[in-house]
């Protein structure tokens, strides 16, 4: 085992303890007492995001539910490493942003295309104006919704101003340490869209900060999947599971999805892709922390044990990749993969030692000696790049994703979509 495997697991143990993330929280929370200062909340706006569109829609009930400050600031698109196919992701984004929209009773329909760049400048100079006259969130929706209904929108504003603006809330964000728009920061975290808000509210609600008049409840959260009361689709369906054991979210989604699938008589596919730097896509600093933060809490959220992590790029990713068509034709291909993915992203086993990898095989009950004979083939590599290229035909990029019929989507926070599609049956869209 080399050194770096020994000590990892301990410092992101560290880095992921709930006893950090509270002293931490603690001294934000001291500070901002001896400073007699307000809870602050940084909120981002890319008016091209649709994301940002539902964003302003949560504003105003955030604003009557805590007490709290919004300051607002505009915002480019992210940047081109952390959006490596833009026409991609924007189509997916409206997609996603129409069905998120509907599930959280908000309102977003996909035009079918971007706003002009015209119409998105004009938009931008309106927010701006809103920005300074300490109108944005109460006005900002107005202005977002005729921007995706192409609407005409009329502005006072000048362009430069606009720019100045948005120069500044780029750096804010960079500095802060986010590319995305739809976002909040709050005391030294970001939260994303809708579906993280919760995280917020909870925060928030601890500190004191929820009004006594406010509503019972959080604006927006996850539903639970499988529900409560499941119903089997009208005949067995197959649930295609893009998956990557380099991929926190992959390893939270896991069981959940095995459980979905078992609960509606599906077969859960497992279609294994290679990690995005090993394809050659960038992941910066900045996408690193945030991933880190964000997926310990969702697997706190899920009860997922998470945090005790052995990174497994490279060869242990390929040594594992090495065993799984075998793994998967022994039947034992879910056990497997949870069993590797449980290994290098809670219990900090080397994937890359014998010794590693013989604990991740045993414990899915499969033969240790038949694997050793397989371990570093490439037999697997042209599977692993046709699931790629199924994945990206369906307009997804990352892991993990899903496809029921012919419903694709993305994230383990979009389970949901899969069980509405499993309820459907085979055919749903």
């Amino acid at each position: 085992m080399s050194l770096k495997s020994l000590l990892a697991p301990h410092v992101s143990q560290f880095l992921t303890s709930p006893d950090r993330l509270a002293r931490r929280r603690d001294r934000t929370e001291k500070k901002r007492q001896r400073a007699a200062a307000p809870h602050c909340l940084y909120y981002f706006h890319d008016a091209c995001d649709p994301y940002s569109h539902l964003m302003v829609q949560m504003l105003p009930r955030l604003s009557a539910a805590y007490e709290v400050e919004i300051e607002c600031h505009l915002v480019s698109p992210p940047p081109d490493w952390a959006a490596p196919d833009r026409v991609r992701l924007d189509t997916y984004a409206r997609t996603d942003a129409e069905r998120l929209a509907h599930n959280a009773g908000l309102s977003f329909a996909d035009p079918g295309n971007q706003p002009s760049d015209a119409a998105i400048s004009a938009a931008e100079q309106s927010f701006a104006e809103l920005i300074e006259s300490g109108e944005f969130i109460s006005d900002a929706f107005r202005i977002s919704q005729r921007l995706w209904r192409g609407d005409e929108i009329s502005s006072r504003g000048n362009s430069q101003g606009n720019m100045d603006l948005k120069s500044n809330g780029d750096e804010l964000r960079q500095k802060l340490g986010h590319y995305l728009g739809g976002t909040v920061f709050y005391g030294g975290e970001w939260y994303w869209g809708p579906d993280r808000l919760h995280h917020l509210e909870h925060r928030l609600t601890d500190l004191g900060a929820r009004k006594s008049n406010a509503v019972t409840g959080w604006l927006y959260t996850q539903p639970d999947c499988p529900a409560s009361i499941t119903q089997t689709g009208e005949a067995a369906s197959e649930v295609h599971f893009y998956m990557s054991f380099r991929s926190p979210y992959t390893y939270i989604a896991a069981e959940r999805i095995k459980a979905l699938a078992d609960a509606y008589g599906a077969e859960l596919s497992l279609r294994f892709v290679l990690p995005m730097v090993m394809r050659g896509l960038p992941v910066p600093a900045a996408k690193r922390r945030y991933i880190l933060q964000d997926a310990t809490r969702e697997a706190r959220r899920t009860g997922v044990p998470f945090g005790r992590i052995n990174d497994p790029l490279g060869k242990p990713v390929e040594r594992g990749y090495s065993l799984l068509p075998w793994a998967i034709n022994a039947g034992r291909g879910f056990e497997y993969s949870l069993s590797f993915m449980r290994a290098v992203w809670s219990e900090g086993i080397d994937a890359g030692s014998n010794k590693g990898l013989r604990q991740i095989v045993e414990r899915a009950e499969l033969d240790w000696a038949s694997a050793r004979q397989l371990i570093g083939n490439d037999d697997w590599r042209a599977e692993a790049e046709a699931n790629r290229q199924e994945m990206m035909d369906l307009g997804l990029w990352g892991v993990p994703s899903f496809r029921v019929g012919n419903t694709a989507t993305w994230g383990q926070d979009r389970l949901w979509v899969v069980e509405k599609a499993l309820q459907n049956g085979v055919g749903c869209s």
